[in-house]
């Protein structure tokens, strides 16, 4: 897909943002898998290849790491619960990727978070597209090669959570949702769904918080309490009322 305008180079521009951070923090995935869970450098580059979700990635070996072979069950449903997400995600993307089944399948591979930040984040189908496949390409291609690394030399990388990989990639994710908290409601659904993650993350099982959150949004976000209902002027193609 050719880049033609302003609004694809944007696109381009967001989903290299969001996915060179995102992708170097497999370093840490490696790490964790071969270090703190004992999976074998060709587990861990199976996990990445096939599962390739990060949060579930890291809620499979982080469960591993603290309870070992026994918590496979645990480790298991964790991840499921993590992943079920992607399911919304491609609710949202169906109408962005267009048909055809093998651009479908590969599309499903791809449909993450990040893709789908970046791809609801752009005006037009054209670059909402352009979002998704670029960020998707990237973070699959860039996260397989760091994990890669960090499987191979974690144990001379030290803590890799100290490198604030994670940080940077929350804040472009920052950077892509804070021009839509342009209203009351919408910052509150914000605030609201964030403050239920945060207060139930020590209480439950990887993977809970995030859906009671996804929830807490989509009941708040839905019902419009602090939103306008007054539509908008129409305006004409000059912009004059």
């Amino acid at each position: 897909m050719k880049i033609r305008s302003a609004e694809d180079t944007r696109a381009v521009r967001a989903a290299l943002a969001v996915g060179l951070p995102t992708a170097a923090y497999g370093i840490s995935f490696g790490a964790l898998a071969t270090l703190g869970a004992g999976l074998d450098l060709w587990q861990t580059m199976v996990l990445s290849l096939v599962m390739f979700t990060g949060g579930s990635q890291f809620a499979l070996v982080g469960v591993l790491a603290s309870g070992g072979l026994s918590a496979w069950p645990a480790a298991v449903a964790s991840a499921v619960l993590l992943g079920s997400r992607n399911a919304v995600y491609a609710i949202r993307m169906s109408p962005v990727i267009g048909r055809g089944f093998a651009r479908r399948a590969v599309a499903a591979h791809l449909t993450i978070d990040e893709s789908t930040a970046v791809s609801t984040a752009q005006g037009s189908i054209r670059s909402q597209r352009i979002g998704f496949w670029v960020t998707g390409l990237v973070v699959y291609l860039g996260w397989n090669l760091t994990t890669f690394v960090g499987a191979v030399i974690g144990d001379l990388l030290g803590d890799v959570s100290a490198y604030g990989l994670d940080a940077a990639a929350a804040a472009a994710f920052l950077g892509l949702l804070w021009p839509r908290l342009a209203t009351l409601q919408a910052q509150a659904v914000a605030v609201a769904a964030g403050f239920v993650a945060a207060l139930l993350t020590p209480a439950l099982m990887p993977g809970l918080p995030v859906l009671v959150a996804a929830l807490v949004a989509v009941v708040f976000g839905a019902t419009n309490w602090l939103g306008s209902t007054r539509r908008p002027p129409h305006t004409s193609s000059e912009g004059t009322p």
